[in-house]
Formats: C-alpha cells, structure tokens, sequence
C-alpha cells in the first residue's frame, strides 16, 4: 500500500496494521464519551451542589452550539484541500482545543458551578467536532466497497468500544492503584490519559493511513448551496437513515445517561456498577465481528433491524427488576451490549454508502457536510436524553444525592427501560425496506466512476 491511491480506487483491502492504525484515534475519542454522558452529569449534580435540571439545561444548551459548528466544519473540510489532505488538518487543529476543555471540565476548580459547566462543555464539543467529524469522513472515503467500509468501520468502533471499557474500568484502576474511589479522582486520572493518548493517536493514525484524493468533479456539475441542498434533501435512503439514526442514538442515549443513577438507586448496587459497565462493553466488543458476519449474508440494514429487536425484547425486561437484582440486570447488560456491536458498526457503514446516492446525483465530494448532520444528530439524540431525563426526573422528586420515593424510583425505571425500546422499535418500522443493498451501493459506485472526468473543475 503507497501514501496515496487513485482517486476513484481503492485497495481492495487494507492491511490490519494500517486499520489499526486508522483506528486508534477512537481509543481516546470513546474515553471521553463515557465520563461526558455517564460519569460528569452524576458528578456536577451530586459532587458540585448543581440541580438535575440545570446540568440537563446546561449540557443540552452547549449541544446546540453544534448546530452551528457541525456544518460550518463539515463544509470547510469538504472544501478546503492542503498538502497534507483535507481530513488529517482539522485532526491536528482540533486536538489541542479539546484537550484543554477536558481538562477543565473534567478537573473543574473550587466554586465551579453551572457557567463553567456550559463554557467549557461547549468548547469541548467544538474541539471534538474539528477531530471526530473529519475522522469519520475520512473512514468514510477509504473506500468504495460494501463490505469493506464495515470493516473498516469495525476497527474504528472497536476501538471506541475498548477506549469506552477503559474509560468504564478507571473506577477500578485507580482503586486498585490505591487513588480510592472518589469520581473526582477518577476523572482527574481520565483527564490526564486522554490529553495524552489523544495527540499521540492522531499521529499514529495521520502517519500510516493515507487520505484517498478528491475525486474529480463531473464536469457538468456546477453546485450552489441552494441546489446542493435541494439534492440533499432529495436523498431519500439518507433521510430515511438520520431519523433512524436519530431515535436510536436517542434511546441510547437516555441508556447511557441514567445507567449509573439506575444502579445506584434503582438497583441499590452502587458498588457494582463499575463491573456491570465492563461487561457490557466487553458483550459490545465481542458482537462485532459476529454482526460483521451476519450483515454479509444479510446487508447492513436488516441486520441492524434484528439487533435493534433483539435489544428491544432483552430492555423490555428491566421495569420488572427491583433492588438487589444483580444477576438478572447482568445477563440484560450482557444481552444488550452483545446488541451493541451492530449499533456501532453497522450505522455508521451506511452512512458512507447514502453518501454515495449525493455523489452520483452530481453533489460532489460531501463526505464532511453528511458525516457533520450525522454527529449533530448524534450530539443532538445524547443532548436531548439528558435534557428530557434529568428535568423529567426532578418534576417527579427524584434525588440523586439522597433517598427517593416509589413514583420517584418508578420514574427513573421507565425513563431508562421503556422509553429506549419504543425509539428503537419507531426506528425499525423506519427502516423496514431500506433500498441500500451491496446490489444498489455497487451500481452507485459504477455511476460515479462514469461520472469522473479526469481534470478538476473549478465550482
């Protein structure tokens, strides 16, 4: 494999070591994603005296500031093309600018309260938009096979789900090490790893993966905004995938922001959620390479669909636990997060190949912009579980720092196991039927290199 290929080729397999390679920025991508939704809203209400209502408030309003970032980004890295690519730039910009945000997010000093939540929170999302946003585009580009971008996809996520178990396991590190069991002292640790792995990884990554070329434009197409965005909006299996994408992320989402309230107060186990997080990204880990395998006898879609049932059938089953029931909630995390390998890899898969239905109606090359409304659905579906959850929760009396009522503890149950099978199953019903099979994504590909004109058209 050279630096570079052809623009419109690719190789018809990456080598593991450079997958890996690509790969591993998602190590410290996902060990910030688990303390910023599960461990620091927990933290900032119980440890820093904040309201549940205005960590939700504060987080939610930081989110829609991607609103504006998001696209702003996706298009500058569609558009603007250096020496060194138009991915790998944002990468090396964006890192710095995060990693200072989780510092002083993640070790906020004496007196910080709701505006430092919200500052720092919003910039941090910025930097973590310039990295993940063309990062993903990147993966996205490496190819133009069906099967392949799954499994490039699924060197990337795994990653993300290792980088979530380590994230998931710091409790238990630093106990071990001695450094006790305080959610202060943890996050401390995690801040430090990750101002260091991060740098270190996008190195690695920028130096033995190479960017595919833009393609040339066709040669007919001169694209404004207002048709480029008319074209985008004509993308049915895209906006079919997003709403999709959206409700699943949102039933997630309220999933991974109250698991650590609903273990501690709902299951009276505080002690065990550090063990039951393990094994649920474990369970995640494990089920990637078995969806994989479906998804080849099957497609993308369809699997997603059983695994998004099958999770439904196992989440259905929490309402009916009560304190004390570990075993029980184990196999469910089992269960759940075996589901979870196909959330991770398959979605994202898609998503390059809907792109492919843009570049072929002439929209160009729009990697960026697509994988920018992805992230602010993404963003959009966790901002909007802790804004309905947490403010829902203090309506009904519920106190994360003290002892709750039954309607309370009823509440935390239904918002945690109810809720995320109805998303899911609106999901499904949305894609039933979805037209993106290998057949169409191949015929998508044969359109574009027929399209391609060997010069590059100014637009």
């Amino acid at each position: 494999m050279t630096a570079t290929a052809p623009a419109g080729r690719s190789p018809a397999r990456y080598s593991r070591w450079q997958l890996l390679a690509y790969g591993l920025p998602g190590l410290p991508l996902a060990g910030l994603g688990v303390p910023l939704f599960i461990f620091l809203p927990a933290f900032y209400a119980q440890n820093r005296g904040l309201s549940l209502e205005a960590v939700g408030f504060a987080l939610l309003l930081a989110r829609l500031w991607d609103a504006v970032s998001d696209p702003l980004i996706g298009l500058l890295s569609d558009r603007i093309t250096t020496r060194f690519g138009r991915r790998k730039p944002w990468l090396f910009a964006g890192a710095p600018i995060t990693c200072v945000a989780i510092y002083m997010l993640f070790v906020p000093p004496e007196g910080a309260g709701i505006l430092h939540l919200f500052g720092w929170s919003a910039l941090l999302y910025l930097g973590w938009t310039m990295v993940q946003l063309p990062y993903t585009a990147w993966g996205a580009e490496l190819t133009g096979d069906y099967h392949e971008r799954s499994r490039i996809t699924a060197y990337r996520e795994g990653m993300l789900v290792l980088g979530t178990l380590v994230a998931a396991g710091m409790p238990a590190i630093v106990s071990a090490a001695g450094g006790g069991e305080e959610t202060s002292t943890v996050l401390t640790v995690l801040a430090l790893f990750l101002v260091i792995a991060l740098p270190a990884a996008i190195t690695i990554a920028a130096r033995f993966m190479p960017e595919r070329p833009k393609p040339a434009t066709p040669i007919h197409i001169r694209l404004d905004w207002r048709a480029g965005t008319a074209l985008l909006l004509r993308n049915k299996p895209f906006l079919r995938l997003i709403l999709a994408y959206l409700l699943n992320g949102l039933a997630n989402g309220f999933a991974a922001t109250l698991f650590v309230l609903f273990v501690d107060k709902g299951l009276g186990l505080p002690g065990e959620t550090d063990i039951l997080l393990l094994v649920y990204f474990l369970a995640g880990i494990l089920g990637v390479p078995v969806w994989l395998a479906v998804s080849r006898r099957a497609g993308k879609h369809r699997t997603w669909i059983a695994a998004m049932l099958a999770n439904s059938a196992i989440f259905a089953l929490v309402p009916l636990l009560g304190p004390g029931d570990y075993l029980a909630f184990l196999a469910i995390c089992i269960g759940t997060g075996a589901c979870l390998g196909a959330d991770l890899v398959l979605p994202p898969s898609m998503q390059a190949d809907v792109v492919d239905v843009d570049t072929a109606d002439g929209g160009g090359s729009r990697a960026g912009l697509y994988f920018a409304l992805w992230g602010m659905a993404t963003k959009l579906a966790l901002a909007l579980a802790v804004g309905i959850a947490f403010p829902v929760l203090d309506a009904a009396g519920f106190q994360a720092g003290g002892s709750n009522d039954a309607d309370a503890l009823l509440t935390l149950s239904l918002l945690y196991g109810v809720a995320p099978v109805i998303l899911k199953l609106t999901a499904i019903l949305i894609m039933r039927g979805f037209p993106i099979t290998a057949e169409r994504q191949a015929d998508l590909q044969r359109k574009i290199t027929a399209n391609i004109q060997p010069i590059t058209v100014r637009r």
